[in-house]
């Protein structure tokens, strides 16, 4: 296959790209470096197989030649990045998925859509299967990432009724791993970082809140499997694994070593109190599951951001 993968060079995206070369495919990536590096995906240029574009799926985009998939992955993915750039992330939920759906109409290729548990909201049902519609707020901070997602899921599924596009949505719950950059404001960077240079650990609110979290590999495998062999209908793929916040914090002071003291902010508007996915839509559609335990995930992340920081890189 020949495949597109906006956001190539992103933390998802440029394991996606590996994945799929490594089972011989052919890769073209698309990434305007938003959010996503170049140092991600420096390792596959001069692979004959892999193909970059610099630009940014929200405006007009062409491809040449044949594609048998678009996969949209494209887009901010972490509060303190959607925060920044709120416009250009309801943008590539909305324009961006356009251009892309576009592509693959024109191109006779599977569409496939990385979506989001934020879909979800602030729950108020635990855990959260696909059938569940979610509980957000479309107005506040977070909703440009929840609500530019949604409508990505809604544009999609309107591709696929009407144009009898083939499409997959995948919602992806919290993922960690090398090439996770190192200030991006998720909770598993945050904690590793802040735990390596000895700062203190910050949690907001009382650390109670839940979240599941699933290693890149095993997200990778997941959706990649989606791709090859789902249906039309949203997949959860995540980590049904439950972790306070607090839980967390502790399990990486501990894999660390560090003497960092944890202290405690004002919880984020919207913030969610809990996020679990139901994947048994996953375990029945693909056979998939989880296989790497949060401890080892962990183990091997942290391996990377000691490399990462350091060797200098700026953080």
């Amino acid at each position: 296959m020949r495949v597109l993968i906006t956001g190539a060079a992103g933390f998802l995206g440029s394991h996606l790209a590996d994945r799929f070369l490594r089972d011989g495919h052919a890769v073209v990536g698309l990434d305007n470096f938003v959010t996503g590096s170049p140092d991600n995906i420096a390792h596959l240029m001069g692979n004959t197989a892999f193909e970059f574009l610099h630009h940014n799926i929200s405006n007009f985009t062409y491809v040449a030649g044949a594609l048998d998939g678009v996969l949209h992955f494209a887009s901010p993915a972490s509060p303190i990045d959607y925060l920044e750039h709120p416009i250009p992330t309801l943008k590539v939920g909305a324009l961006g998925t356009h251009n892309a759906l576009g592509i693959a109409k024109a191109k006779q290729a599977r569409f496939f859509l990385a979506s989001t548990s934020e879909v979800y909201g602030d729950p108020l049902v635990h855990p959260q299967p696909e059938s569940y519609w979610g509980n957000v707020n479309p107005i506040g901070p977070r909703g440009v990432y929840d609500e530019a997602k949604r409508f990505a899921e809604a544009l999609t599924m309107a591709y696929h009724r009407f144009h009898g596009l083939d499409t997959r949505i995948v919602r992806i719950f919290n993922t960690y791993g090398p090439r996770m950059r190192p200030r991006d404001g998720r909770v598993v960077s945050n904690f590793i970082v802040q735990a390596l240079t000895g700062a203190p650990i910050t949690i907001y609110g009382d650390g109670t809140q839940t979240r599941s979290f699933c290693y890149v590999d095993d997200e990778v495998e997941g959706i990649y499997q989606l791709f090859q062999r789902g249906d039309a209908m949203p997949v959860n793929i995540g980590n049904p694994v439950e972790f306070t916040v607090r839980g967390l914090a502790d399990l990486v002071v501990e894999l660390t070593g560090s003497a960092s003291a944890i202290v405690h902010k004002p919880l984020p508007e919207d913030d969610p109190k809990v996020r679990q996915p139901d994947i048994t839509r996953a375990r029945q559609v693909l056979g998939w599951e989880p296989r790497v335990p949060v401890r080892e995930g962990l183990a091997r992340t942290i391996a990377h951001f000691r490399a990462t920081l350091g060797a200098g890189a700026r953080a």
